[in-house]
């Protein structure tokens, strides 16, 4: 019994020591991980706007705050170099910005690199702003979207001098009303902003009104941006212990050699990007007119009619996200339209010169904005129309040939051959063999004709040949 006991005992002993083996093994991984691995509260998520700002850029940048709210980093970081881009973009992104649960800083790097335009909104939004040396921001006057540039200063000093030497009130064009509705609202808007951050709003209404400009390290002397960096981590360097206010708290920076986690766009990303881009989107749209018309010709080929269908679908999706111009679209439609008809109406070329002109107009106008990156390259337009009008004459070169070409299908076919006498009845005329048939035929010419006499037939009439008579062959 004593042995039992003392068995159990020993047994009991050796479990503990195992279960505390393996505790203190747990303990040294974890913290062998912890060393190695920052937490997460330590986490830095990069970002990457590199280029004009558009639909793909507003869901890589939403999905990236997003991401790291989900993953609880301590900051988001956007390296930023960009031309500018499209408001309504630009405006999702800055209310995530405002909205965020984590602290976004904007660095506007490397050197060499810009933050013109919707660029310095997203600066002007972000909770830190920095920039790297040899970089510049500004130009932020709003391009409308349709419509005419907002006045420039001198455009205004101008119409006060010719409306004060002309002594009359002038009603103000309708067009420069809404010009300066956009840029009133513009400047509004990046005041907000800069009151909210407590930046420069003053320097800021200038970069709306007169498209104003600074280098880094003019902006951080008038108060424009928050911190001069070299490279992110000079920037982590600087702001790390700083306290930010985001919302109605309060959040301390703690990023003492955080993880730098670069987020890249994902699949579908690429893929909006890539269709969103306006000159792949109008290649897309010829391509897929294109082959609807090629299988509107050839009923049944299908690679056409598939192919076509696909990339049209895809363009329009493109062109309903992108500042398109309707009446460009529905010219381009027009110019195809014509160009279809053109081979089965006979107008000598006119509907199809109408057709190029129409394509080439409604592509000079399809995208209805001015915005860096959103246009489509006057190079490319008019080598689509020297293409279109290149194949459009030398389809039409090869109509005129082939009506120069004998006629080798239906009655009018026979006119030019010969046949050979098979009867010879004066009260019946003459009965000819040809093709295979025999033909009822009338003689042209004073001669006699045998049978077997070899005749060519010059015109027919319903089914009369009227022939005249050749030497027998034989």
């Amino acid at each position: 019994m004593k042995n039992g006991v003392s068995r159990l005992r020993c047994q009991s002993v050796l479990w503990l020591t195992v279960m505390l083996s393996l505790l203190l093994i747990g303990a040294s991984v974890k913290a062998q991980n912890t060393q190695k691995n920052p937490p997460a509260k330590q986490t830095v998520m990069v970002l990457t706007i590199d280029g004009a700002i558009g639909p793909a850029t507003r869901d890589y940048v939403i999905s990236g705050i997003e991401q790291a709210e989900q993953s609880k980093a301590q900051l988001v970081m956007i390296r930023m170099d960009t031309p500018g881009g499209l408001s309504a973009s630009m405006r999702d992104m800055i209310k995530k910005i405002l909205n965020s649960e984590v602290p976004v800083a904007t660095w506007v790097g490397p050197s060499g690199s810009r933050a013109a335009s919707a660029g310095t909104y997203l600066l002007y939004a972000s909770h830190i702003a920095a920039m790297a040396p040899a970089t510049h921001l500004g130009a932020a006057t709003p391009v409308p979207i349709g419509g005419q540039k907002p006045p420039t200063p001198a455009d205004k000093a101008y119409e006060a001098l010719e409306e004060a030497t002309d002594n009359k009130d002038k009603q103000e064009p309708t067009e420069q009303a809404s010009g300066d509705k956009a840029l009133e609202d513009s400047v509004a808007y990046i005041r907000a902003l800069a009151d909210q951050k407590g930046r420069n709003a003053d320097w800021a209404e200038q970069a709306v009104r007169h498209a104003a400009t600074l280098t880094a390290e003019q902006a951080l002397a008038k108060n424009v941006i928050d911190y001069l960096a070299v490279d992110e981590q000079d920037l982590i360097a600087q702001i790390n212990g700083q306290t930010l206010q985001l919302g109605r708290s309060e959040v301390n920076l703690e990023l003492n050699n955080p993880r730098m986690e670069s987020i890249e766009p994902g699949i579908k990303n690429k893929i909006l990007a890539t269709i969103t881009n306006p000159s792949l989107a109008y290649i897309l749209l010829l391509i897929g007119i294109y082959g609807l018309i090629l299988e509107g010709y050839n009923p049944g080929a299908l690679v056409p009619g598939v192919i076509g269908g696909i990339c049209l679908l895809v363009a329009l999706y493109a062109f309903q996200i992108l500042p398109v111009n309707f009446a460009g679209l529905a010219l381009i439609f027009l110019g195809f339209a014509l160009i279809a008809v053109e081979f089965f109406v006979p107008s000598f070329g006119i509907l199809g010169i109408g057709g190029i002109v129409s394509l080439t107009f409604g592509s000079v106008i399809l995208m209805d904005t001015e915005v860096p990156g959103f246009g489509i390259p006057i190079s490319l337009i008019v080598s689509i129309a020297l293409t279109a009008g290149v194949l459009f004459a030398g389809i039409m070169y090869y109509l005129a040939g082939s009506f120069k070409k004998p006629v080798v299908s239906g009655s009018e076919s026979l006119v030019g051959q010969t046949g050979e006498v098979v009867s010879n009845h004066n009260e019946h005329g003459l009965r000819i063999h040809l093709d295979g048939e025999n033909w009822r035929a009338k003689a042209l010419t004073k001669h006699h004709y045998d049978v077997g006499d070899t005749v060519r037939v010059e015109r027919i009439d319903g089914l009369t040949l009227y022939v005249t008579h050749l030497e027998n062959a034989s």
